[in-house]
């Protein structure tokens, strides 16, 4: 664990590095969309820079067609946070940081913008089998799904059948209940997409997919997860870090303990 911290903030530790991450937050880039934002370094010096960011994981590198995507994963940060950050002291750090953010807008008025579409990658590793890591995703997700769709005052129960035309689906009452996802494709135990909104509510169309890779000593889980249509500005941010916490957190707990 403390190896990997290391090598995490040895990639934090250049300036460059942390822009390439601000950058790549906003949307992935390719090496020469990133050179774009940094016209006094080389070419050489912005693909260095990234190779370090890809040995520290917070660097996703995601082949399409003859250029490759560079993709932030925030997992390891998400992994740092945990580590000192417990859940009563990040409530007051996040009333602290809403506090910042009012007081630095103009007039403390927050706007809300469109945007078309988003596009997250993620990767955690677990050490277990993908055996192991795939039913826990599927068929024991009630388990460790933390999140609920049901009003506070009643209690639910999800429900995932991974076949094709499946449905993870959460229920409480009677014929009261909400699909997280419909399966379209499954592929055990390497690979599961679905469509779900996960929460957003409109014109969105959302889809995502666990692929699970046998790594030595356990299983790398990637997630993607893709949504267009009229999506809120904060929905993205949201989700990356919801799943940061669904699955480099819970799902990673839940597995190996």
């Amino acid at each position: 664990m403390d190896e990997n911290l290391s090598i995490v903030f040895k990639a934090l530790g250049h300036p460059i590095r942390r822009r390439i991450l601000d950058i790549l937050k906003q949307s992935p880039k390719t090496t020469g969309e990133l050179h774009e934002f940094f016209p006094e370094v080389t070419r050489y010096a912005i693909m260095k820079h990234l190779k370090i960011l890809e040995e520290g994981n917070l660097v996703l590198v995601r082949r399409e067609g003859k250029y490759k995507r560079n993709f932030l994963n925030a997992v390891p940060l998400q992994e740092v946070h945990n580590r000192w950050v417990g859940k009563y002291m990040e409530t007051t750090a996040s009333s602290l940081l809403n506090l910042q953010s009012a007081a630095e807008q103009k007039g403390g008025k927050e706007t809300m913008a469109n945007t078309k579409d988003f596009h997250i990658e993620q990767e955690v590793f677990i050490s277990a089998s993908r055996e192991d890591v795939f039913k826990a995703l599927t068929e024991k997700a009630g388990d460790w799904w933390e999140f609920r769709i049901a009003p506070k005052e009643v209690s639910s129960h999800f429900t995932f059948d991974p076949v094709p035309g499946g449905l993870f689906m959460e229920k409480w009452g009677e014929n009261e209940g909400a699909v997280w996802g419909n399966v379209y494709y499954v592929n055990a135990p390497e690979e599961i997409r679905l469509h779900g909104h996960l929460g957003m509510r409109g014109a969105v169309n959302s889809a995502y997919t666990y692929r699970l890779l046998e790594k030595e000593g356990g299983t790398l889980l990637q997630l993607s997860h893709s949504a267009s249509g009229i999506l809120q500005e904060q929905w993205e941010q949201e989700h990356a870090k919801g799943w940061e916490y669904l699955l480099g957190t819970l799902l990673k707990n839940y597995v190996e303990n």
